[in-house]
């Protein structure tokens, strides 16, 4: 009897620990043993109860274990494409020696005529969903309250195991409805006529109009991957648009920087702002006193911008995911930037596996979150050293040189390269240097090219080439006066909309 005991212990799993657990408490796990009769006679005798009940229900759904092994042969005859009725759902069972075990041919005969009405299944679908996702809930409760009370565990384990098993326990149960294309057809009616009082981008504004006619803008639900080599200017370009977005346009951005700082972020900002060499506001040279006017005077509006950094290291991707949510439902977060992706720590059931399936976890779930929450999520990534050890084509980097994982390139909807020739040593021509490709290699919902841009690293700054031709016009003037009479060059805004901030390798 306790070899019984045990064998049916190993094979119920979560459900063993339910009950003990319910003995514990004195409550009875949550269950509908006639609900789930009622579901399994009308798959024995209504074949389109079959195909509803495979769509939305699986075994743990199921509370007693007969009517899980029931449940088992019904989706093995299916996979097979065979016939569901009692006779062949009895000879199923009886292949996979559990015939006995449910009770024979007359438990399943009994089973068959317990039928409220095969038109309620759906209904008796949502009540066995119901109780499958309280059950999951106890028991994710129930590990996590254990693991609480150990005193070696790792607290930041802890919350991102607790995350992941409470985000499961959810979403494995919630399935979205098909829809009619009627519906959706109304839905992309109502959102073209809204684009039409706009000025044609239905995106975050990137603040670069050759990246903006192309795109539209940053795409709510995208997930954007940006890649280069180390030290080619990632961060410091999508901190461009960071500012451009929360500055210019007043939009709500959320950066997660897991590799610098917070402080260095916004001092790389300030350089942008306030058109100060870099070494002064890293305090290498001391500043004059028009100087911290015009610092002040610059940044004022950087400081009262909507831009929210988090610089949280080794983030792991689930309290990312969580966070991302609080600040799109209490801020307005419009944009969601992560630099970068191979410093995030995967989900805790990924961990220990092999790196690049670790990096697929993580690069899943940034995807998911873009979706859920509606948001475009911009995510850095490292190329491999392929990039640089090709020969041919100017080391220009190609979708295989994403590092780690290949599916970030298929979860992806647009892949983005930053590409200088001058940083390679791959041209020694003086007019060559800060030129910069910005090569879109895959966009899932627009056309791919590439865009020249000039690097400026005495403004920490990217710009359009035709913004560098006005510029180099402005600075033949001659230097203008402060408020205080003394001389200043004063770099001169470029137009508002191609504005923007770069990248500084060396600050």
């Amino acid at each position: 009897m306790a070899e019984e005991r045990k064998r049916r212990s190993s094979r119920r799993g979560d459900s063993v620990n339910l009950e003990m657990l319910g003995l514990e408490v004195g409550n009875k796990p949550p269950q509908a043993l006639d609900v789930e009769e009622a579901v399994i006679g009308s798959m024995l005798i209504e074949p389109n109860c079959v195909d509803e009940s495979m769509e939305e229900l699986t075994p743990s759904c199921f509370y007693d274990e007969k009517h899980r092994m029931i449940f088992d042969a019904i989706s093995a005859l299916v996979n097979e494409h065979s016939s569901v009725d009692v006779l062949t759902v009895t000879q199923k069972l009886k292949a996979q020696g559990n015939l006995e075990t449910v009770g024979g041919p007359v438990a399943l005969a009994a089973l068959s005529r317990k039928v409220g009405a095969a038109a309620h299944v759906e209904y008796y679908i949502k009540i066995l969903k119901q109780k499958c996702i309280q059950r999951e809930l106890i028991t994710a409760s129930y590990d996590i309250l254990r693991k609480a009370y150990d005193e070696t565990a790792n607290v930041d384990e802890l919350i991102d195991l607790s995350q992941s098993k409470i985000f499961a326990a959810i979403q494995n149960n919630v399935k979205r409805d098909v829809q009619e294309i009627g519906s959706i057809y109304n839905q992309a009616i109502s959102d073209i006529e809204r684009l039409q009082d706009t000025t044609g981008l239905s995106g975050v504004p990137s603040g670069f109009p050759s990246i903006d006619k192309i795109t539209f803008g940053w795409q709510p639900s995208d997930l954007i991957i940006l890649a280069a080599r180390p030290s080619v200017g990632k961060t410091a370009f999508v901190l461009n648009i960071a500012r451009n977005a929360a500055v210019q346009y007043n939009m709500p951005v959320a950066f997660f920087s897991l590799e610098m700082p917070s402080i260095q972020l916004v001092k790389r900002l300030m350089v942008t702002e306030s058109g100060l060499s870099a070494d002064k506001i890293k305090g290498g040279v001391r500043l004059a006193p028009h100087e911290w006017k015009q610092l002040e005077e610059k940044c004022r509006n950087l400081a009262k911008s909507p831009l929210y950094i988090d610089d949280t290291p080794s983030l792991p991707v689930m309290e990312f995911r969580s966070k991302v949510k609080r600040l799109v439902k209490q801020k307005g977060v419009r944009l969601v930037i992560v630099d970068y992706l191979q410093l995030m720590q995967a989900p805790s059931d990924n961990r220990g596996m092999m790196r690049e399936q670790e990096v697929a976890a993580i690069s899943r779930t940034l995807k998911a979150t873009a979706k859920e929450m509606n948001v475009p999520i911009i995510a850095l990534s490292q190329l491999s050293r392929n990039a640089v050890q090709r020969t041919g084509g100017n080391n220009r980097p190609q979708l295989s040189d994403l590092r780690e994982s290949g599916s970030i390139e298929q979860d992806a909807d647009m892949v983005i390269f930053i590409h200088r020739l001058d940083y390679q040593g791959l041209s020694e021509n003086v007019d060559d240097k800060g030129k910069t490709q910005i090569i879109i290699a895959k966009h899932r919902n627009g056309e791919i090219g590439d865009i020249e841009m000039m690097f400026r690293s005495s403004e920490v700054r990217f710009v359009e080439m035709e913004d560098t031709l006005v510029s180099q016009a402005f600075r033949a003037v001659p230097s203008r006066m402060n408020d205080d009479g003394a001389p200043f060059d004063a770099p001169v805004p470029p137009p508002d909309y191609g504005s923007g901030m770069g990248a500084n390798n060396e600050f």
